[in-house]
């Protein structure tokens, strides 16, 4: 058979299996049909795609590079005072204000492990810090956070990964480890244990990011006794930052304002119990006080102004896959 009349062939056909709506009551066999001519099709025969919009929807989203280059542009229809939602992403946001803490809540699902990303001011493990305000919209963040300053450590005693890239691999036996993998799951470590990492390692999972600061909060579904000489003023009530998992490729990221007239801030314990109470399965906290910083649309989803924000070295952010590469 000639090209040529293959291609008419071809057409015919489609034009059939477009009209069997009227004719067919199988959803499947449609799906079926329509799937075994598009893997049929020659490459020059592109035009028959667009007859096929149904295929055209189905087709999955390309994930993001496991790097540290910017998300996706987001829609900027897509924002509301409620959250975000696109065919990649779904936030919502909440505010709550209870027994003198003020709580901001921010739950997100993704479609991809790569939509969880991390980001840094300047070469990773360099001195250069930038706002993560700056970042996030550099970035093309939807939602962003602070996370664990890694520059701000004088003698680099930590574990470091952003985004597959090593940093540095030092253990830490005074301070609490996460790290997360290619599938988007967060690991705690109590202690930056080592034969618990290299037995996490042993099992072929990859190590995307790793954050050595701490506490861990929960640990598989349990909430963690909280070391009362812990770093960071473990009793004291003050400004809080962490990250936790609820499932699959599901997350909460968690703000307790402090410092302020009203909301006094929390201690590690009482954030560790908030984090349970949210469906976390791990749950790590970040580091607090000013350097707490949560940027949405870029804005701040907390008490907070440009003035007062800390330059920090690194964030942890949320991308979409839906919309276009380059800068917003």
């Amino acid at each position: 058979m000639t090209r040529t009349a293959r291609l008419f062939c071809l057409l015919f056909a489609a034009l059939f299996v477009l009209s069997l709506p009227l004719l067919v009551p199988s959803g499947a066999l449609l799906d079926e049909e329509r799937n075994r001519m598009l893997e049929e099709l020659p490459e020059e025969s592109g035009w028959l795609y667009w007859l096929m919009p149904a295929a055209r929807a189905e087709a999955p989203l390309a994930p993001l590079p496991m790097d540290l280059s910017p998300g996706r542009v987001p829609d900027q229809q897509a924002f509301t005072e409620a959250g975000y939602s696109d065919s990649s992403i779904t936030l919502s946001l909440e505010t709550l204000d209870k027994d003198h803490v003020v709580w901001r809540i921010a739950r997100i699902t993704v479609s991809d492990p790569s939509q969880l990303r991390t980001a840094t001011a300047g070469k990773p493990g360099s001195n250069k810090l930038a706002l993560i305000s700056s970042m996030a919209q550099k970035n093309n963040a939807i939602i962003a956070i602070n996370a664990n300053y890694l520059s701000n450590d004088p003698v680099k005693t930590s574990f470091e990964y952003r985004m597959g890239e090593k940093i540095r691999t030092k253990y830490n036996s005074k301070k609490d480890l996460l790290i997360t993998d290619e599938l988007g799951d967060l690991h705690v470590f109590v202690k930056s244990q080592k034969d618990e990492v290299e037995a996490f390692q042993a099992t072929g999972r990859q190590i995307i990011n790793a954050f050595t600061f701490g506490p861990a909060l929960v640990k598989d579904g349990q909430v963690l006794a909280m070391d009362p000489d812990y770093g960071y003023n473990p009793k004291g009530r003050e400004p809080r930052m962490a990250i936790g998992q609820t499932g699959p490729l599901s997350y909460v990221l968690v703000l307790a304002e402090g410092r302020t007239k009203d909301s006094q801030g929390v201690t590690h314990q009482e954030l560790a119990d908030f984090m349970l109470s949210l469906g976390c399965t791990q749950a790590f906290n970040f580091d607090g006080g000013n350097s707490a910083t949560m940027v949405y649309n870029g804005g701040y989803y907390q008490q907070k102004s440009r003035n007062n924000e800390r330059a920090q070295s690194d964030m942890l952010y949320f991308a979409t896959l839906a919309g276009p590469e380059g800068n917003p």
